[in-house]
């Protein structure tokens, strides 16, 4: 097998929907199948599959899969096919020190710089290219990022609840399972009563964490500032993306640190927003920064200014859980990540099951260990869960 992917032969959109084992509710909305849109990238040296994180509906972000498939079918895809052949770079740099270089899969950034925006949609492409480049060198994600662990801790990230009852049924399960961090997503008339409901059932010990997804502004910082009470790992975005300075003010009043994630773009606004003191705490999602190896450059810049980082998540099936774990690996993440067991979300998951680890690892995934993403793509499941004809562009 050649250990060199340099040229993309062509590329697939395959269209699914998830069915979701119960019904997940933020302060954008409610969910009850999770929409799916997959990447299969078939190189000179083999193929891979690369999921995109946009929703169903452009409410968490201005991207949604019905826009990311356009994008990629009209512009990016045959951005792609119709890039010169990767070369291998001289000497290393960035992503790449920490294992084999990449030399396609750092070109595709470049290649489709030319779009403005749809970070989702390029980091989808660059996962399967990335998947596809690796499994050619028989490495794992973990090896290539520079994974320093074997089994990460996991957390849960635990939706609005019909009523406080039913949200209680539901941490307490999560707790008996393992998880080793409970996020409760909140929003204006469900948090206090909700989060201290959850702090009696966990007790002063146990890991807790909020999610406000940028449901509430500036007239809400004393209300925010009272959840200090509740010693909470830290209060995740509660205010818009592009409003750093008020952040900043509910970091100056509050002593439980604040976490951006819709802020944070790539690895200049990570360090910007971390200058500005708008945030302490980082939440990482590659999909949101356009892929990986932008994701791993902000890792890097937030290990360099001692700011700890966690792996947020955004209801991946396999496919993306296992890259996400891969990533949770590296030293900077200090922090349980919202990368949960397969049956958090899912019956029947489209690779292989994540189960939580036992005994010592209870509360764990394991890391994968082969090549690429290190899971395979059940193909009868794509078939059956698909909502309409795959599109295949070739070069």
């Amino acid at each position: 097998m050649s250990t060199t992917a340099s040229r993309i032969e062509a590329i697939e959109l395959h269209r699914i929907e998830v069915p979701l084992v119960r019904p997940f509710e933020t302060s954008f909305g409610r969910e009850t199948v999770r929409e799916v849109l997959l990447l299969h990238v078939r190189t000179d040296a083999g193929d891979g599959w690369g999921e995109c994180v946009a929703g169903r509906d452009p409410f968490y972000s201005a991207e949604y899969v019905d826009g990311a498939a356009s994008v990629i079918e009209r512009y990016l895809a045959p951005a792609l096919l119709e890039a010169p052949r990767a070369t291998q770079p001289s000497g290393e740099e960035g992503p790449g020190r920490r294992g084999a270089s990449l030399p396609l899969a750092r070109s595709v950034a470049g290649a489709l710089g030319f779009v403005a925006g749809h970070r989702m949609a390029k980091g989808a492409l660059e996962a399967a290219v990335l998947d596809a480049e690796l499994r050619a060198q028989g490495r794992s994600m973990g090896e290539a990022f520079g994974a320093v662990r074997d089994w990460v801790d996991c957390g849960v990230s635990v939706g609005i609840a019909p009523t406080l009852e039913e949200l209680l049924d539901e941490v307490t399960g999560y707790l008996e399972a393992g998880y080793r961090r409970i996020k409760l997503k909140i929003k204006p008339g469900w948090d206090v009563v909700p989060v201290a409901a959850v702090r009696e059932l966990m007790g002063r010990g146990g890991l807790l964490q909020v999610d406000a997804n940028t449901a509430y502004t500036a007239d809400d910082i004393p209300l925010l500032a009272t959840l200090d009470a509740f010693e909470l790992l830290l209060i995740e975005q509660p205010f818009a993306e592009e409003d750093l300075a008020t952040h900043a003010r509910l970091a100056a009043a509050c002593e439980t640190p604040v976490c951006l994630d819709e802020s944070i773009l790539d690895a200049a606004t990570a360090v910007d927003a971390i200058e500005r003191g708008a945030t302490s705490v980082v939440n990482i999602k590659p999909g949101r920064m356009g892929g990986y190896l932008e994701a791993l450059r902000v890792h890097d810049a937030c290990r360099e200014l001692d700011v700890p980082v966690w792996c947020g998540g955004m209801l991946e099936t396999g496919l993306g859980r296992a890259a996400n774990v891969a990533l949770a690996a590296l030293p900077g993440f200090l922090l349980p990540g919202d990368t949960s067991a397969s049956d958090r979300y899912y019956a029947d998951d489209l690779t292989e099951p994540f189960v939580l680890g036992e005994g010592e690892h209870r509360g764990q995934l394991r890391v994968p260990d082969a090549p690429g993403t290190g899971v395979t793509v059940r193909p009868e499941l794509v078939r059956d869960w698909a909502t309409g004809r795959a599109v295949v562009l070739t070069s």
